[in-house]
């Protein structure tokens, strides 16, 4: 049985509380002077949600809710007043985490919470007991049954759980609303949270925000997803927002391009490039059919793996002459195999489909909150055993990615459906669930561990939502030296995640020792 505890309300935290909510409603009106493209307009009450955001903030459903859960393991373990005085030094110098979601018939706007009380929002948890040596079930268990809990939409829409006690450490269980941002813009603002980071400036999703965490700039300019082009920039204006004023760029794709792209050859270029992109991902076919995809059930499991060394894997890829994510790309893809054949079905020739969010916003824009990007189909190679010739052909199909626009297009998509009625939008993001098995992020993280509070964050894991009737997850994660695999699935279409899980490893390990087998003198 789990336990939640809330600690008591203390005069000290209610005066620290009344001067955090003062604080809040000076950045919101700083930050009401400040115009953004894609925070939508200001209001006298308080800021318009962008067309996009409104997207994730609706599409919330019984299977599948609109969250980006992360976990991180700390050692030694942090107490939950060092996290609270942590968050609000930090995090709430954002304005939208003290800000609640009012919606109306043609959006929503973000206003502050008058009433903010930090307990509603940093939780504490006690896990489930397990014999000894098994705590980090417990710890999914939990994980898996907060994925399935609605967030107070009359609250700031986010949450932290913290295990006090959790293997000689603690554990802390984050939930945020995609609509406050994508993983992207979130990764950083996380990372304001630790040891060295610094508070943004007020308003600081509408300014740029560089300094303060020594590093940060590095790992983010080098290996974070980054923008395709300048070109591609201007196009998502066009595209994207565009869209948002004017539904002629579905109805007529030519006419609207023809509008927004005119004065430039180079981008009339880009304008044919994005209407073919468009019409082959309206015209893609639907996903394989494997146990994996179905009718969602209304529960979660969640599971993950000890962390493998990134050296490893980046040797690996240097013998091969393929990245780090076509090596990690493919061991999933052989981890899934295996799984569905562990049931005996037949893999042959199969394939799955894995949306992949793909970063538009300039780098030095990271720490800018809302929705900035688009979705990269990648077909995942499941019927392919050899695991040298399925890291070439994912190889192959990751470079065939590179130049396409249909990232872009997913995003315009998604523009529109934040003017349509609810009915109008789950009709529309459908189309996403039938071509597609899983949601996978693969985020690159800092190269050494970070401290939190004085605490070394040990592991540090994040899952994207699923949305319509997805109902896999998976995230690739490298950090502090090493590359952490895990799975996020419907109790229903898989109720063993563990399995697939247990496959990663001995998929590296495969490919691993295939590779130091071929003949390189030669």
């Amino acid at each position: 049985m789990v336990n939640r505890i809330s600690a008591p309300k203390t005069a000290k935290r209610d005066t620290r509380k009344t001067a955090a909510v003062v604080a809040r409603e000076d950045a919101d009106r700083a930050a009401a002077t400040v115009s953004h493209a894609s925070s939508g307009s200001v209001g006298l009450n308080g800021h318009r949600m962008s067309k996009v955001d409104t997207a994730w903030l609706r599409m919330d459903s019984e299977s599948n809710l609109m969250m980006i859960v992360g976990v991180w393991v700390l050692k030694p373990g942090v107490a939950r007043e060092a996290l609270c005085q942590r968050i609000e030094e930090r995090l709430l110098k954002y304005a939208r985490f003290g800000q609640r979601v009012e919606q109306d018939a043609t959006g929503a706007t973000w206003v502050v919470d008058e009433h903010f009380a930090m307990e509603r929002h940093v939780v504490l948890e006690k896990l489930a007991r397990k014999p000894k040596g098994r705590e980090q079930e417990a710890l999914q268990d939990r994980v898996a049954e907060l994925a399935v809990q609605p967030l107070d939409k009359t609250r700031p829409l986010w949450q932290f759980h913290l295990v006090e006690n959790y293997q000689g450490g603690s554990a802390i269980i984050v939930r945020i609303h995609h609509c406050i941002a994508d993983g992207i813009a979130l990764i950083a603002v996380t990372h304001s949270l630790v040891d060295g980071g610094s508070a943004p400036p007020q308003g600081a999703e509408h300014h740029t925000h560089r300094g303060g965490l020594e590093g940060a700039e590095d790992w983010l300019a080098d290996t974070l997803l980054k923008p395709f082009t300048d070109l591609t920039v201007k196009a998502l204006d066009a595209a994207g927002d565009g869209a948002v004023k004017s539904m002629e760029m579905m109805i007529d794709p030519q006419k609207g391009l023809e509008k927004g792209l005119h004065s430039s050859v180079d981008l009339a270029k880009l304008a044919f490039h994005v209407l073919g992109d468009a019409a082959a991902l309206v015209l893609m076919p639907d996903d394989s059919p494997t146990r994996l995809k179905g009718v969602p059930g209304h529960r979660k499991r969640v599971a993950w793996c000890a962390p493998i060394p990134l050296e490893e894997v980046k040797a690996v890829g240097k013998a091969l002459n393929c990245s780090v994510n076509d090596v990690l790309m493919s061991c999933v893809a052989g981890a899934i195999g295996e799984y569905l054949k562990s049931f005996g079905d037949p893999i042959k020739g199969k394939e799955i489909r894995a949306m992949v969010p793909v970063n538009l916003r300039p780098i030095e824009q990271a720490y800018k909150l809302g929705n900035r990007f688009g979705l990269a189909p990648m077909v995942l190679p499941i019927g392919v055993e050899n695991p040298v010739e399925r890291v070439y052909e994912v190889r192959r199909r990751m470079r065939a990615l590179k130049g396409s626009m249909q990232p872009l297009m997913a995003f315009g998509l998604l523009a529109v459906a934040g003017l349509l009625t609810k009915p109008a939008q789950d009709a529309m993001l459908s189309l996403f669930s039938k071509k597609t098995t899983a949601v996978m992020t693969n985020v690159p993280g800092p190269r050494d561990k970070l401290t939190f509070c004085g605490s070394t964050i040990e592991q540090s894991i994040a899952w994207v939502p699923q949305s319509g009737t997805v109902g896999l997850g998976i995230s690739i994660l490298s950090y502090g030296g090493g590359v952490q695999f895990g799975v996020m699935t419907d109790s229903k279409l898989c109720p063993e995640p563990q399995k697939i899980i247990n496959e990663f490893e001995p998929e590296f390990a495969k490919l691993a020792m295939v590779t130091l087998m071929l003949p390189w003198g030669e």
